[in-house]
Order: structure tokens, then C-alpha cells, then sequence
């Protein structure tokens, strides 16, 4: 031990070799492969990335140092394990989506500065459908001229320069401005600053990092959609092209109608939603936005009716966390009103033997693969039911991974059996039924509330904090094993459900304005066990910080029988069951 004779105290050899480190004119970075790069301290992450960048390889747009996630300005000031965030990533995607999407705002305001864009809600080919509420329909003129302005400022490589400043300086700017939904916002803005990103002429806030200059932004297009146009940006599957753009018209109409019901509501961002709140008229949002979903459902039950004659089975899809089961039952209960007993087969009970299950690239079993199922015997037996036959069904043992018979059931003349599964919508699945005795509905949280018009918020996030939730309270998994799986749940909804989406009849979007202000103080909680240095902790922190931009309220406030009740608990549909001619379906 040495004795520090300024101080007295006694300094370990550990602190001299500290001291050491911090007194050398260099740093190390050492990457997963086990590369070393060595540059001065205080050189940016960028520097470090382009040395290591492999032009073959997809993009890096971040890094995660020592267990954080950093943008690439970040400045190394001292030895670091660093882990690259390329496009493929979903860090790495969602940096350059928001990069793009400031993009697009910069080159916007400086052709337009008399217009407002919205950028609303995503594409899953790979897109974000905007408006301008002044020129609707958004003319190719205009277009044109816009995307010629973003390839410019990514010819000049401008750079997207990050300020921190006060919370009262950031309201100030963009109340000159006449941003009056940012102000808003930022009224609720807990702590006593905010990041600003500035790019040429034009500053905002972003919910996350951004790349250091435009020359990262080198691939996009735009495309005239409707009364608006799509920015196109690349999957992260394939991060150097832009997918292929489907026409999606069913979509489309039912996203309008979503921007319809917000209007209705008088609540057109977050910072609406928390005035609400504050003003003490959010018993207000919640029962005319649980109305306008029994309305929907009683427009489907009604259009399933006047087609009774011809319709004999109901098939039900959508992606994870969707709300799929309280649909279907809330659903089944209006069908009962219209005076249509619906009957419920279980598509999961079709499973093959788990040996018999196809393997993914992983050699794991994939279940979500359609030969997963039996179709030949799934089908056969609707076919038999329609007909009014006695068919004995099947049931899967899940825990021996075996398909054993179940019980027997004829159906009453009449009876409609609603068939729900993720392959739903997959013409696949009952290709031997004609389409006219089907009715396809597609249920999914199409569309979020966004914090203001240039920042939107993704249904995928709200998705994944019901799911947080739900598998806690139901299944006993922690928040870091949902985030873990989450990836395999969104790859899986993309092969087998996003593709068939258009295939709808008709769409049931299952988002509700207020709640993320429902779930952030029963999801917080479960984000801050996420242990710190794993890799889903960067997942719940940064679900944690958006939670913050939202005012929490009371789950005593919310309907029994809402959608939302299936993550939070309390359902009255939870034991729900249907009684036929003196026997019982459970749904």
C-alpha cells in the first residue's frame, strides 16, 4: 500500500493502476470477435465503428459500451467492451427510421413552412404513411420535390448535432413556433431538461438516439398513398434494399378511421391525453373509446348476419397481444344478440405430434409454422360439422406433445363456428371451403395515439408491454424472459400473419387512446427487475423512459369487459362461457 502525502489516505494498487489508465493519451475498444481498436481518448464511436465497419456488412448506426446503448458521437473516454448496432438490429433499426423521419421533417418545413406533416402510422413492407391535413390529396408534384430535398441534405452529409437545454427553453422554441402539441407535451416532462436534435435550420426532441449525419440516411423513397404519401426505409432482414410496396386499401381505411375516433375524442396526442387527465375528463375518453369498440364489434356481428345463409365459419387472426380471445368472445356474446349461436374450435388442438413438428433454422420446433397443424383433419372436421354431422374432435396434451381424441360435438342447424388462430387468415388453412362461407376478420392494435404529429408511437411497443404484463400475471414470467422471446414472437408474426393481413374481410383494431396511461404503473415495476448488463435490461430501459412521457391513472377507472382487461386482469369474460341446448362452450 502507498500513502498519498497530500491527503494522508492510503491508496490502493488497484487506484494506481486506475490512475494509470486515465493519465494514458489512449483508449481501448474491444469488439466481440475479439478485435482490439485503439484510438485517443475522447475520440467519438463513430471513428471507431468506421474502422470497423465492413462494407459487405449491414450498416452501423450505434454500439452498446459497457452494457449501454450509446449513439455513435458518444465519446470513448476511457477502455470499453463495445458491441456494434447495425440496421438488422432493432436498436439499430429504429436509429435510423427516427433519423429519417427528422429527415423528412427538415426538408418538409423548408419547402413547406405553411403546412403541417403528420407521420402516423407504420407499413409492415417497411414504412410510415404521412398526411398533410393542408393538401389532402398530396400532390407528385409536391412529392417529388420533397424527396429530391432529402436526397440533397444526404448528399451534404449534414450533421444531426444533439443539445441538451432546459425544459423552459424547449417550450419556449417550440411555442414560437406554434408547435402547440409539442408544448403540451412537454408540460408533463418530468426532470428539468430534454435532449434537442438539430438539423440544419431545425431543432426537435426524439424519443431515442439518432445517427451523427445525414450520409447515413442514403437509402428511403416516398410514395403517394391514398390522400398522403409513405417514406419507405429498409426491413431489417434486408438492409440494403426496400421491400417490395403491397396495396393494402382494408388497412388503410380502417387506420382513417382510427384518426376519425381521436378526433371524436378531442385527443390527437399524448399531451392532449394527459390534459385530460389533469382536467379530470379521462372517465370521459375511457367510456366513448370502449363505445366506439362495441360499436365496431356490433357492425361486425350485424354484417355476419346478413349473411347467415352463407357464412358457416369465422376465422380470426392477428399477432401477438392483440386481444384477440376478449374479441372473439365479446363478439360471440353480440352474435347471441343477432340471434346466432356461434360455436368455438379450438385450432390449437390440430397440433401434429411434437415429433412430427417442423424444425425452424435453429432446429427448433416451430410451431407457428402452418404444417404445425393437421390441416387435412381441421379441415375435414369443419366440413362434417357444417354438414350437421356428430364429429369427434381432437385435443392436443401439451404436455406430453401428443394428439389425442376429444369430444364429440354436432352442431344445431344454424350454428357458425368461429375458428381462431394466427393462421386464420392464410388461404392455406381451409382451401377446400368456398370463400363465400368464410368471414376473415383481422384483429391486431393497428394504431397508436403518437406524442405529437412528427413523433409516432409504435403499436409493436404497446404490444409488448400488454404482453409484459400478461405473461407475469398469467404464466409467472418475468419482464426480462418476455423481452427475451419477444424477437421470436415478432419473427414469427411476420412470416405467418402480417403477409396475410389484406385477406380480411374486415379489420377490428384493438387499440384504446388511453392505455398506456393504464398500464405504465403496473408494467413500471416489472421493467425495473430487468437485471442491469443483460441484454434485455437496453429493452426495458428504454420502454421505461417512453413510459414516462404518459400520466398513469387508476385500472379501477377501466370497463370489466374491456379489450384491455385481458392484460391487466379483472376480465368478466375470463370464465366465459356459452350455453347451446343445455351443453356448455367455453371459449
Amino acid at each position: 500500500m502507498v500513502s498519498n502525502g497530500d491527503t494522508g489516505k492510503d491508496i490502493t494498487m488497484g487506484s494506481i493502476i486506475k490512475i494509470k489508465e486515465y493519465l494514458r493519451d489512449s483508449v481501448e475498444v474491444v469488439l466481440p470477435d475479439g478485435t482490439v481498436l485503439e484510438g485517443p481518448r475522447n475520440t467519438p464511436l463513430s471513428e471507431f465503428m468506421r474502422a470497423y465497419q465492413n462494407p459487405k456488412k449491414p450498416q452501423i448506426v450505434g454500439a452498446i459500451v459497457n452494457h449501454d446503448l450509446r449513439e455513435l458521437t458518444y465519446q470513448i473516454c476511457k477502455d470499453a467492451e463495445v458491441t456494434p448496432v447495425d440496421m438488422t438490429d432493432p436498436d439499430g433499426a429504429r436509429i435510423y427510421r427516427r433519423s429519417l423521419t427528422f429527415l423528412l421533417e427538415v426538408a418538409f418545413m423548408e419547402l413547406f413552412p405553411k403546412w403541417s406533416l403528420t407521420i402516423d402510422h407504420s407499413v409492415s413492407s417497411g414504412a410510415y404513411y404521412c398526411h398533410v391535413p393542408e393538401q389532402e390529396p398530396f400532390s407528385a408534384d409536391s412529392l417529388k420535390l420533397l424527396e429530391e430535398k432529402m436526397s440533397e441534405i444526404v448528399d451534404a452529409n449534414a450533421p444531426l448535432v444533439r443539445n441538451k437545454v432546459s425544459l423552459k427553453e424547449a417550450r419556449q422554441f417550440f411555442r414560437d413556433h406554434g408547435q402547440e402539441d409539442k408544448v403540451r407535451l412537454l408540460n408533463y416532462r418530468q426532470g428539468n431538461d430534454l435532449v434537442l436534435y438539430s438539423l440544419r435550420s431545425q431543432r426537435d426532441y426524439h424519443h431515442g438516439y439518432m445517427v451523427p449525419s445525414t450520409g447515413y440516411l442514403n437509402l428511403f423513397d416516398l410514395k403517394l398513398v391514398g390522400a398522403g404519401f409513405v417514406l419507405r426505409f429498409p426491413r431489417r432482414h434486408a438492409p440494403d434494399k426496400l421491400s417490395p410496396m403491397p396495396s393494402y386499401p382494408t388497412l388503410l381505411v380502417t387506420f382513417r378511421q382510427y384518426g376519425e375516433w381521436l378526433e371524436t375524442l378531442g385527443i390527437q396526442s399524448v399531451g392532449a391525453l394527459n390534459d385530460a387527465i389533469s382536467e379530470g375528463r379521462i372517465n370521459e375518453v375511457i367510456l366513448v373509446s370502449e363505445a366506439l369498440h362495441a360499436q365496431q364489434i356490433s357492425r361486425i356481428a350485424s354484417t355476419i348476419r346478413e349473411r347467415k345463409d352463407k357464412v358457416k365459419v369465422i376465422l380470426i387472426a392477428g399477432p401477438s397481444s392483440s386481444g384477440k380471445t376478449t374479441f372473439s368472445k365479446r363478439l360471440s356474446i353480440q352474435l347471441l344478440s343477432e340471434g346466432i349461436s356461434p360455436f368455438a374450435l379450438e385450432m390449437d388442438n390440430y397440433f401434429v405430434n411434437r415429433a412430427d413438428t417442423p424444425l425452424d433454422e435453429n432446429g427448433q420446433y416451430d410451431f407457428e409454422n402452418l404444417d404445425a397443424l393437421n390441416r387435412e383433419l381441421l379441415q375435414d372436421h369443419v366440413e362434417q360439422l357444417i354438414r350437421g354431422e356428430k364429429v369427434q374432435l381432437r385435443h392436443y396434451n401439451f404436455r406430453e406433445g401428443k394428439n389425442e381424441p376429444g369430444e364429440e360435438v354436432q352442431l344445431e342447424p344454424g350454428q357458425m363456428i368461429i375458428l381462431e388462430g394466427i393462421h386464420g387468415l392464410n388461404p392455406k388453412l381451409l382451401e377446400d371451403i368456398p370463400h363465400e362461407e368464410t368471414y376473415r376478420i383481422y384483429v391486431s392494435c393497428l394504431t397508436q395515439l403518437n406524442l405529437d404529429r412528427q413523433n409516432r408511437i409504435s403499436t409493436t411497443d404497446t404490444r409488448e408491454l400488454r404482453r409484459i404484463l400478461r405473461d407475469a400475471r398469467d404464466r409467472g414470467y418475468t419482464a426480462q424472459q418476455t423481452i427475451a422471446n419477444w424477437e421470436n414472437v415478432r419473427r414469427g408474426e411476420k412470416r405467418h400473419i402480417f403477409r396475410y393481413q389484406e385477406n380480411a374481410d374486415v379489420m377490428f383494431n384493438s387499440a384504446l387512446a388511453y392505455e398506456l396511461t393504464a398500464l405504465r404503473p403496473l408494467v413500471e415495476p416489472l421493467l425495473r427487475q430487468v437485471p442491469y448488463g443483460t441484454p434485455e435490461y437496453i429493452e426495458a430501459k428504454r420502454l421505461f423512459k417512453f413510459l414516462q412521457w404518459f400520466l398513469p391513472i387508476n385500472q379501477d377507472l377501466i370497463p370489466d369487459n374491456s379489450i384491455l382487461r385481458e392484460f391487466l386482469g379483472g376480465s368478466i369474460l375470463s370464465d366465459f362461457k356459452i350455453w347451446v341446448h343445455g351443453n356448455s362452450v367455453e371459449y
